[in-house]
């Protein structure tokens, strides 16, 4: 399931961004929802709202490492905490969508425009709604509960092993 996840977030994302780069022109602006929503085809060779623009080869090296981090947490985190593990798999599949637009164009394609918020892609979505779930999840939830309990750490990476987890914590995620 985690790696179909990966596989359609990066799929969803880069089908859309293939859709709006062949069919329309760079800067060009189409409403779909009046001035509230609409389709506008920049490339941003930045991070969020152009930030460090021009650094293409920083932002490339920065994801490599986020994505063996997070990467890491996968296999480290016993497999019962489904939630976390597709939260993961999310922001995994968005990462790497805006990669592969670095290293094939040296920007990424964004293209949805509201009146609040910077143009975005569907990869930045992806990477959005999972942060926030996984601070939910680390803030509020049982695996919060026991990365914060130092005596659990011990039995949450024995388990690791065999999949189960600490049993101190019975709740759901």
């Amino acid at each position: 399931m985690f790696w179909f996840i990966i596989l359609f977030c990066l799929a969803l994302d880069q089908i859309s961004k293939y859709i709006v780069s062949s069919s329309m022109q760079l800067g060009e602006s189409i409403p779909v929802l009046g001035e509230f929503l609409q389709l506008h085809y920049i490339l941003n060779d930045g991070a969020t709202l152009s930030m460090l623009s021009g650094h293409r080869w920083f932002f490339v090296g920065l994801t490599v490492v986020v994505l063996a981090v997070v990467l890491y947490l996968h296999y480290q985190i016993p497999k019962d905490y489904k939630a976390f593990h597709i939260a993961l798999a999310f922001f995994i599949g968005g990462t790497l969508g805006n990669f592969i637009d670095r290293l094939l164009y040296g920007a990424v394609v964004d293209f949805i425009d509201t009146p609040v918020l910077a143009i975005f892609n569907i990869a930045d979505c992806f990477i959005t709604v999972s942060v926030f779930f996984l601070c939910g999840m680390l803030l509020f939830g049982r695996l919060g509960r026991i990365l914060d309990k130092k005596e659990n750490l011990g039995k949450m990476k024995e388990n690791t092993a065999s999949g189960k987890a600490p049993s101190a914590e019975k709740e759901e995620e």
